[in-house]
């Protein structure tokens, strides 16, 4: 009798039930690989240099490994006068590429202590394996970026390109908080899960893009699969679990504990089908950079900031010209007086939560093209997302784009000037200065109560 229900009441079966069904239909062609990649031979691509931009040093003669699951070395080369080293594999699969620090030149160290990579090659792809190198200072510190001692006038030459790779950090940071923002504006809800919906793109991406046992598709059909099931989990979590609980009373505080338990179930999920690993993708690796005067930026870094700029800009014009837009921006205002206006409440939140899961899993692919892929990206990528929804001014749209490009800016330029493990403090700094002078944020508007 089920089925004589109000479609209403039916909604949170049909969410899940169909985007089990959604999944089941996308992740099919993980079972096949493509025949033509048979016929190519699998490698990885060594890279190990120091510095950025236009003052990289590439560096010769340093011995990589590549060896299997089971720790057998299968190959082994030293890097040209570019730095890098082609190493043949026997097959794909997952090898770990290790650089030997004995044969580093000497005052360089590898950047975060981090001298292996493990990389899932698929058949007939090249990995990408990239080194880069920081300078010690001689008493047992390091000095980022080297080599060289930088003058106060280096810092501020550096500045640029930082501001640069500040904003497309931002642009990340501000996709992916935008959601975070406007399901807290209409709903209430603080959702700590919210950055596993980033890692969830930016592994749906991986699978389709540049698992073993994927498809082996370019990543650009990947990254709207990822969308598209990012935009779907979301709805999923509304229908099937916030709408249900919203309905039965249950109060904020409780839904956010519940939010907490749901980012742990989803990330160990997550761990538990992708690994623990840090893997990247196929495409748009390793590139030559573009000198526009003081800056020097890769293809790939160029396009996060043009298409994260699009993206923003379509956000705005949606939220300003678009009824569904206004509905969203009169239901953020004030719930009880869109809903006694006609607006259908329900549906503006659903809608929002299918933008917020699609704009995450994208902000995700593109996370993962910079830092590569990690089960835990975006959980880390969690605190920057509150900052700069926080910082613009918690529940707005485009507060979320202002706060963030600032926090992403902030924390790139302050390590021109200070220790790279301190950029994101800075941010948060600015975040209580701000919060000081300003309680509601950038763009918050004040609110009387009593």
């Amino acid at each position: 009798m089920t089925w004589l229900l109000p479609s209403r009441d039916r909604g949170p079966r049909l969410a899940l039930g169909g985007l089990l069904v959604l999944l089941a239909v996308l992740l099919a062609p993980l079972a096949v690989t493509p025949a033509s990649a048979q016929d190519a031979s699998e490698a990885v691509l060594g890279r190990v240099f120091s510095g950025a931009g236009p003052d990289q040093v590439r560096h010769a003669g340093v011995t990589i490994t590549a060896a299997d699951e089971a720790g057998t070395e299968v190959a082994s080369g030293q890097t040209d006068e570019n730095g890098e080293v082609r190493l043949e594999l026997p097959g794909p699969g997952a090898f770990v590429v290790a650089l030997d620090v004995s044969t580093l030149p000497e005052g360089l160290v590898p950047r975060g202590e981090v001298s292996e990579r493990t990389l899932n090659v698929q058949a007939g792809r090249t990995g990408n394996a990239l080194f880069p190198l920081d300078e010690t200072d001689g008493e047992g510190g390091v000095i980022a970026g080297g080599p060289g001692e930088a003058t106060f006038s280096d810092k501020l030459s550096a500045v640029p390109q930082l501001f640069v790779d500040g904003l497309k950090l931002g642009s990340i940071i501000a996709i992916t908080a935008i959601g975070l923002s406007l399901i807290f504006g209409t709903t209430g809800l603080v959702n700590f899960a919210h950055g596993e919906l980033v890692t969830l793109g930016a592994v749906v991406a991986f699978l389709f893009n540049a698992s073993p046992a994927g498809p082996g598709w370019h990543l650009v059909l990947a990254a709207i699969i990822a969308v598209v099931v990012g935009a779907g989990a979301g709805g999923a979590m509304e229908s099937g679990i916030w709408a249900p609980l919203r309905k039965r009373g249950v109060g904020l505080i409780s839904m956010l504990v519940i939010s907490i338990g749901l980012s742990f179930i989803i990330r160990n999920i997550i761990q538990i089908v992708y690994g623990g690993g840090t893997r990247p993708y196929t495409n748009y690796n390793i590139q030559s950079a573009v000198d526009l005067g003081p800056i020097s930026i890769v293809p790939r870094d160029l396009w996060i900031i043009i298409l994260s700029t699009a993206v923003l800009i379509g956000i705005g014009l949606m939220l300003q010209r678009t009824k569904i837009g206004k509905a969203l921006r009169a239901v953020a205002d004030n719930k009880d007086l869109a809903e006694s206006s006609g607006i259908d409440v329900d549906r503006v939140i659903r809608f929002v939560w299918l933008l917020g899961g699609g704009l995450s899993a994208f902000g995700g692919v593109l996370l993962g093209t910079t830092e590569q892929v990690n089960f835990n990206m975006g959980f880390n990528l969690l605190l920057l997302m509150f900052a700069g929804m926080i910082l613009g001014g918690i529940g707005t749209a485009y507060g979320a784009m202002v706060g963030s490009l600032v926090v992403g800016v902030i924390s790139q330029v302050s390590t021109a000037f200070f220790s790279v493990q301190l950029k994101f403090v800075w941010a948060l700094v600015i975040l209580i200065i701000v919060l000081l002078i300003k309680p509601q944020g950038l763009l918050g508007k004040a609110e009387r109560f009593g």
